[in-house]
């Protein structure tokens, strides 16, 4: 129960139709390019995103436009950035956004993460984060005709685990007229984390950014069509345009001699017109009947010594014994051991914040969830039972009760607070994932929302593992 990561790109140039110079002549191209992959509450660096703002800044570098490169930004460092982006727009310039890092969605909109956000509960995200909406806004604002953002922000993330609220993916953005947006993966969706130094977006979009005589639209509708076909349609980007004009990347018509590491091809032609893709929820298997039972293993917990050495775990410890009531510090720290797995430790810090705050309805939930992972399940559904008395209709409490119930194998209570919490967040991946599983196991059909679950993050099935459930077993 997790998500997220994120890769933007600022920047546009103008080519009116049979007017080849007059991109570089216009009033300016400017971009702004992030890559953001050491998060320090992240388990791992995101390697490839470094390297894509590297090339996409080369690349943009190449197209003649004037790009500020920013990696691991802070929030200061990011606002800054963004502040001279916006100073150097003047009438009639294009400008472009790239990002690669974590994106979070709150509150149907989009936001971009630096790497000091400290984001614990779900207001976190305001005031840390950057709403795509208003920097394109701002843009708009500032007198630039083209807009241009692209993201690879669309990854799980570990600040969504710790408000328990699992929007996955992005939201769509309100856009000014003549803006471009592309995601790098459909809506509400996340990107598995690329095993290569290289993401399989940005290593699209590339090639077809260097693609000359074709306009920065179809240039993008290409990149999607090109992560589709590449992924066999497990990734496919999400598109959107508010063009009333051609612009194009490439400022010649004709291919030039330049050294570019992913060679060009000849410009796919397709209509002018968009074809409508959806995110893909229904896998092939469910024309077939029960998706195949393929046991996952769990990872191992880290040892006591690597938690001890957690740089935020450490900040966390010594401000407890600093002040053993200190509450904050103790859920903050409870949050972190769980994520971990190391529900023991876990547990002991949501008790000791319940001592302090004894109607803390949050806690109670989080420690309802890290009792049902431990499998002390009675423990488990009193305090989810007490989350909801102080909450109810409490999404986060029904979807944790739901796998005290899965666990407890009583499918139809678990089902019915499954399908509950979805009531409230549709696109909960552990709650269609339980549900799922809760179906399966009292003889009904839950391929459906197993496949949606999978589809949004393949990651559950090793996240349930981690509480001991499988597709596989009744318990």
């Amino acid at each position: 129960m997790r998500v997220i990561s994120a890769l933007l790109l600022a920047g546009i140039l103008t080519l009116p139709a049979n007017a080849e110079t007059r991109a570089a002549d216009g009033p300016g191209r400017f971009a702004l390019v992030i890559g953001n992959a050491k998060y320090p509450d992240n388990e791992f660096v995101l390697k490839d995103a470094a390297n894509d703002a590297q090339d996409i800044a080369d690349e943009l570098r190449h197209d003649k436009f004037d790009v500020e490169l920013g990696v691991n930004l802070t929030g200061d460092a990011m606002r800054q950035a963004l502040d001279r982006l916006y100073a150097k727009i003047a009438q009639g310039s294009a400008a472009l956004i790239f990002f690669d890092g974590f994106g979070i969605q709150s509150g149907r909109q989009t936001y971009l993460i630096p790497v000091d956000a400290q984001i614990w509960v779900e207001p976190d995200v305001l005031r840390d984060g950057f709403n795509l909406e208003t920097i394109l806004s701002e843009m708009s604002n500032r007198g630039a005709s083209v807009k241009i953002a692209l993201l690879d922000a669309a990854r799980r993330n570990p600040f969504e685990r710790r408000f328990r609220r699992y929007s996955a993916g992005l939201a769509p953005a309100v856009t000014p007229n003549n803006t471009l947006v592309l995601y790098s993966t459909a809506l509400g969706s996340v990107a598995s984390d690329s095993k290569n130094d290289h993401s399989l977006f940005v290593t699209e979009l590339l090639r077809e950014i260097r693609t000359p005589g074709v306009s920065a639209e179809q240039s993008l509708r290409n990149t999607q069509t090109g992560v589709v076909g590449a992924s066999k349609s497990e990734q496919v980007p999400w598109l959107s345009s508010s063009m009333a004009v051609d612009f194009s990347f490439s400022t010649s018509l004709v291919p030039d001699s330049g050294d570019h590491k992913i060679p060009r091809i000849e410009p796919k032609i397709e209509p002018k017109i968009e074809p409508k893709i959806e995110p893909k929820l229904e896998s092939k298997l469910d024309h077939g009947g029960p998706p195949p039972c393929v046991t996952v293993k769990a990872d191992n917990p880290p040892s006591p010594e690597e938690l001890a050495q957690d740089p935020v775990i450490k900040d966390l410890s010594r401000r407890v014994s600093a002040n053993r009531n200190d509450a904050l510090a103790h859920y903050k720290r409870g949050q972190i051991y769980a994520i971990k797995h190391a529900y023991s430790l876990a547990v002991q810090d949501f008790n000791e914040v319940i001592r302090l705050s004894p109607k803390d309805a949050p806690t109670y939930n989080n420690l309802c969830w890290t009792l049902a992972a431990l499998g002390d399940l009675q423990s488990a559904l009193k305090d989810c039972n007490e989350a909801l008395r102080l909450k109810p209709e409490s999404a986060d409490a029904l979807d944790s009760r739901g796998l005290v119930n899965l666990k407890l194998g009583n499918n139809s209570d678990a089902i019915r607070d499954y399908s509950n919490a979805l009531d409230n967040n549709p696109r909960s991946v552990s709650s269609l994932f339980g549900r799922g599983v809760a179906k399966q196991r009292s003889g009904a059909d839950g391929t459906s929302d197993l496949s949606a679950a999978k589809s949004l993050d393949a990651g559950i099935v090793k996240e349930f593992a981690a509480y001991g459930v499988s597709e596989c077993s009744p318990r």
